[in-house]
């Protein structure tokens, strides 16, 4: 058999043994910011679950009515069927636990997303979507709808009925947007 010249020296990348040993393995379900993910994550979750429960059954807000706060600002209780902005208002079971599996799906697809990521802000962005999610999410589950309460208006200026797990949901996709801007120079 002839020797092998410079060229043919290379390693043989149809072996997946060598191949797998030079380049790193990709996480599927745990990486470098997966510790911090899962504590913004929980406590997002935990935030939104706690007003919304308070408000719902320890202040009775579908009782006591409409709060106002300030001139512009009031708390009240709007059950949202859909999702943001109220789009897609499910008024079925079917729809209902469709929302619910989208949610699932969702809420996977960010946790493997942010097992990838490089930098704390999109850990930070990915895990804020995910506590949003997973807390409308379990809001769909248990009342069959999403528990809104924070209502913005000023003089004919209405804004929508929203609540704690939207407000990380908008803030988290905003870090993103920063941060895919922020990336291209």
């Amino acid at each position: 058999m002839p020797p092998r010249d410079a060229a043919d020296q290379r390693p043989d990348m149809s072996d997946p043994q060598e191949t797998s040993e030079k380049q790193p393995k990709r996480p599927l379900l745990w990486g470098r910011f997966s510790g911090l993910v899962l504590l913004v994550a929980l406590a997002g979750l935990v935030l939104d679950q706690a007003t919304k429960l308070w408000l719902v059954h320890g202040f009775g807000l579908a009782e006591a009515g409409p709060v106002q706060l300030l001139p512009v600002l009031d708390i009240v209780l709007v059950w949202n069927r859909g999702i943001s902005y109220g789009l897609f208002q499910q008024h079925s079971d079917l729809g209902r636990w469709l929302l619910a599996g989208l949610t699932v799906i969702v809420t996977v697809g960010l946790w493997i997303w942010s097992t990838r990521c490089q930098t704390r802000l999109v850990a930070l962005a990915l895990a804020l979507i995910i506590g949003g999610a997973l807390g409308n999410g379990i809001d769909r589950l248990a009342f069959g709808a999403v528990v809104d309460f924070v209502y913005f208006h000023a003089g004919g200026f209405s804004w929508y009925v929203f609540n704690l797990a939207d407000v990380w949901i908008v803030a988290g996709v905003a870090a993103l947007l920063y941060d895919s801007f922020r990336n291209r120079s």
